[in-house]
């Protein structure tokens, strides 16, 4: 039997792959726009990194990590001889620990300066069951903003989110918007107690790890997907009944900026997000078509603490991730197909061998000028060659035989239309851009017919 790809990964072939290109391209047009630059960290980092930054007690943390050692320490740790912290390594299971603790390393955000705007786009690992919309090598795009407090850039970057959804042609009807407030280490504290006791007192209507999660953060319960649980959650403690003065008025300053802007979103007392860096804003995206009951393609919130987790100054900071796979997912249900991985504007047909090296030279002269285009390398017979050119739906044919060669011309189909004319050879040979090339078949109008052939 042939090797597979491993459980729960996908192999991106040419169509989808370049989607996934085009995808990172409207995401840096977009986040461009509000000041943000690309930056490209490791696919590992040290295991610390995740546990103090993420939390030891979440499932990403303590289910969902691969860990990866190198033959030698694997050695060692068989051997049961110590492994140094630094060679404690992890496939990143998000992309905010890493993106900050770069910050921190190379002092991104020193002291009076303005807030520093990143973005990334690469794959994420966890170790968790594959199904619809879950993988274990995913791909994600991120932003994370470090230094501003202000509840505006909150509201800014969910709005960022919003224009990005729209762009790629998810239809805003199909999204919901849910916005909570974890407070702040003023108030999370009290809140914590309100749900430990909560938890406690409906113990016989939780799962075990629900009660085990009471004990290292009763916040994680809100996660549990099972519907016992689910129910018993909904009468819990709400967290921003709770919230301090500063962190109330916070959280109504980003609505308001949401209503300005006419974002529709709904208050969700529940919300707690999977990762325990979160303080005061967290949001999150779902679609009601697609997904299931995993029916979330992006989210985030404000982590105020974590630059100080990884060893550096206290930072403010927010952001969020927007899984790739789901977005397609989303899309797909609307009736998204994958553009052509390769757009053909002109293919080269021989009408015998003897002119090949004259087609050759004007399929790179072609290719010179910014075209994409094919010719045949095989031989094939020219009633072939366009059945190949219409498969790779090319705009144009070039045809070449011995006397259009011997007159110094080159004949051009629209393939659309299937009008012909003679071309000078020479000038397309000559010619040092697309927009040249262009030039020259626009004085012919029986092939351009007032439309653009050429992509």
């Amino acid at each position: 039997m042939a090797i597979q790809a491993p459980e729960g990964t996908k192999d991106l072939l040419p169509g989808e792959a370049q989607y996934w290109e085009d995808f990172k391209r409207i995401a840096a047009d977009i986040f461009a726009r509000y000041g943000y630059a690309l930056i490209d960290t490791p696919i590992f980092e040290q295991t610390e990194l995740f546990v103090r930054g993420i939390g030891e007690a979440t499932d990403v943390v303590a289910k969902e990590m691969f860990q990866t050692l190198s033959g030698e320490n694997l050695k060692k740790l068989i051997a049961g001889d110590p492994v140094k912290s630094k060679s404690r390594l992890s496939l990143r299971p998000e992309g905010t620990a890493g993106v900050v603790r770069a910050v921190v390393q190379h002092d991104l955000v020193p002291q009076g300066a303005p807030p520093t705007k990143l973005m990334y786009a690469g794959q994420m690992f966890r170790a968790e069951r594959p199904q619809k919309g879950r993988q274990r090598q995913f791909n994600q795009i991120g932003v994370e903003c470090l230094g501003a407090e202000a509840p505006s850039v909150d509201a800014e970057v969910i709005i960022m989110l919003m224009r990005f959804f729209e762009a790629i042609g998810i239809p805003t009807a199909l999204t919901h918007l849910l916005i909570n407030s974890l407070g702040c280490d003023e108030c999370r504290p009290l809140y914590r107690e309100k749900l430990y006791s909560y938890l406690k007192d409906n113990a016989a209507h939780l799962c075990d790890e629900c009660l085990r999660r009471a004990e290292t953060n009763p916040l994680r319960a809100f996660d549990c997907k099972n519907p016992a649980c689910a129910t018993a959650m909904e009468n819990a403690p709400k967290m921003t009944d709770c919230l301090c003065a500063s962190c109330k008025e916070h959280h109504e300053q980003v609505k308001s900026y949401l209503d300005a802007s006419e974002i529709t979103y709904t208050q969700e007392s529940r919300l707690v997000r999977g990762l325990d860096y979160y303080t005061r804003t967290v949001f999150e995206v779902q679609v009601s078509e697609g997904l299931g009951s995993q029916n979330a393609i992006g989210g985030g919130g404000r982590y105020d603490k974590l630059a100080e987790e990884v060893g550096g100054r206290p930072t403010s900071g927010l952001g969020f991730a927007l899984g790739y796979e789901r977005c397609v997912l989303a899309l797909q249900a609307t009736g998204f197909e994958f553009p052509p991985a390769c757009v053909c504007d002109a293919f080269i047909a021989c009408v015998d061998t003897t002119v090949q090296g004259v087609a050759f030279s004007l399929l790179q002269a072609l290719r010179d000028a910014g075209l994409n285009c094919e010719m045949d390398h095989q031989n094939r017979s020219l009633k072939s060659q366009f059945k190949l050119a219409d498969k790779l739906k090319a705009t144009l044919v070039f045809i070449l035989g011995p006397d259009e060669v011997q007159s110094g011309k080159v004949k051009v189909r629209n393939m659309e239309t299937h009008a012909e004319e003679l071309l000078d050879l020479a000038e397309i040979l000559q010619a040092d851009s697309k927009e040249e090339v262009i030039k020259n078949i626009r004085r012919y109008d029986s092939i351009w017919q007032d439309k653009k052939p050429i992509s």
